[in-house]
């Protein structure tokens, strides 16, 4: 209910921004961003803001409704940690912050979908936080920053010339954009070894390594598309899947799609394998 009541946030503030303004017709023209159809059912009229902010409302109610019991459950640190996710759901696009416009829209993500979420769950579960989570939990706040940062890279020079802030355009600097992508991607299998030799997760963990050879891929693929962005790569049967690739080359994306579908199943492989280790070890 949090996660939807944020996403649906996002949109509505979003929009509320930039409906009057002719950014949103410069954001439609420019960019992959310009595929997804962000908002489409506000800017078809489907929707009106009002009944958006209601929705909105209402599963926001239904997660602090919930969150009530499991906070009478597990006490005040439950209460911190929830409160912290609900404040960065809030100002990532919403004011006064608007922390997604000023280019940390990724980090907040990562924080989000990583250590907070994990962490938040664990302890509503065991009552307890564990520094094996927050290594673990980290490392997949990492994948899911390498996401949202590689799109922004390849999306950069649209969003730069239509004053979108991402991360990639506050660096402003194509060499500074590898040097990050390179710390953000290895840094989640630096932490896990890391956990390993300080002895807070298991050696069984280090099977994640695995997916190292997608990383070294992604990072491969992003440094050939500084140098030449629209040149088109064919994918691997170990990159994972790729979806209806014939359709994707038709409609001349692959060049997009082969990066950003591999950070996806790099995260979705990575993550398997954490699940499969904590069960069976």
């Amino acid at each position: 209910m949090a996660h939807l009541c944020s996403n649906l946030l996002d949109d509505y503030f979003d929009y509320r921004a930039t409906n009057t303004t002719s950014l949103r017709t410069k954001l439609t023209r420019k960019g992959m961003r310009a595929r997804i159809a962000k908002c489409d059912y506000l800017t078809s009229g489907k929707t009106t803001l009002k009944q958006l902010f209601t929705v909105c409302s209402i599963l926001g109610t239904v997660a602090i409704a919930i969150g009530i019991i499991v906070f009478l459950q597990r006490g005040i640190v439950i209460l911190y940690i929830t409160m912290t996710g609900a404040l960065l759901g809030f100002f990532y696009s919403g004011p006064f912050l608007k922390l997604s416009y000023r280019g940390l829209g990724e980090i907040v993500i990562g924080l989000m979908f990583g250590p907070l979420l994990m962490c938040g769950v664990y302890y509503a579960a065991c009552g307890a936080l564990d520094w094996s989570v927050l290594f673990v939990s980290t490392s997949v706040g990492l994948l899911v920053i390498n996401i949202v940062y590689t799109h922004s890279i390849m999306d950069y020079e649209p969003d730069k010339s239509c004053g979108k802030m991402t991360f990639a355009v506050l660096l402003n600097n194509k060499k500074y954009m590898l040097i990050t992508l390179f710390i953000i991607l290895f840094s989640a299998f630096t932490l896990i070894i890391a956990g390993v030799i300080l002895e807070y997760i298991g050696k069984p963990y280090l099977l994640v390594l695995l997916t190292l050879p997608m990383a070294v891929s992604q990072f491969y693929l992003m440094l050939k598309f500084i140098k030449h962005p629209q040149n088109t790569y064919k994918p691997h049967f170990w990159m994972g899947p790729m979806g209806d690739w014939k359709g994707i080359k038709q409609v001349g994306i692959d060049w997009f799609m082969i990066r950003w579908l591999l950070a996806r199943n790099l995260i979705s492989f990575f993550c398997l394998i954490i699940i499969i280790v904590t069960f069976v070890f």
